[in-house]
C-alpha cells in the first residue's frame, strides 16, 4: 500500500447503498471497489486485495456471515472483514463473532463516522488462537 490509502471492498445487493457508501468513502480518500452479490466475493478479494471488506449480512442466496467464513481462506492474512447491516446490534455482534468477522457496523453509521471506524479496523490485529493445553 504505497500511497497509504485504505482499500475497501463494499459488498451489498442494494445498488443505491453501494453507490452511497462508495461515494462517501472516496470523499475520504479511500480506494473503493464494490461487489453486488454474495457470490464471487472470494474472486473479487483476490483481484482487488482490499484492506477491509465491508459486507452486508442479508443476501438472498448466501448470508454475509457465511461469505466471511468462505472468503477468509482466499484473502490475504491482513484483510479485515466487517459485517455491515441494519440488523439489531446484539444479533450483529453474535454473527460477527460466530463467523470470524473482525467486527461489525450498523448501516446507520455513514460519512465521517464510517470512515473513522473503517480506518480503526485497519490497524486492529486479529487475536492469535491459543492452542489447547
Amino acid at each position: 500500500m504505497a500511497d497509504g490509502k485504505l482499500r475497501v471492498l463494499v459488498v451489498d445487493d442494494d445498488p443505491d447503498l453501494l453507490d452511497l457508501v462508495a461515494r462517501s468513502l472516496r470523499a475520504h480518500d479511500f480506494e473503493v471497489e464494490t461487489h453486488i452479490s454474495a457470490l464471487g466475493v472470494s474472486t473479487r478479494i483476490r483481484d482487488t486485495v482490499p484492506d477491509v471488506v465491508l459486507i452486508d449480512v442479508n443476501f438472498p442466496a448466501l448470508k454475509g456471515d457465511k461469505v466471511v467464513s468462505l472468503a477468509r481462506s482466499q484473502a490475504p492474512s491482513g484483510t479485515k472483514f466487517i459485517l455491515y447491516s441494519a440488523s439489531d446490534e446484539t444479533q450483529l455482534r453474535s454473527l460477527a463473532m460466530a463467523s470470524g468477522a473482525d467486527g461489525y457496523l450498523s448501516k446507520s453509521v455513514q460519512g465521517d463516522e464510517l470512515a473513522r471506524k473503517l480506518e480503526s479496523f485497519r490497524h486492529m490485529t486479529r487475536p492469535t488462537p491459543v492452542p489447547p493445553v
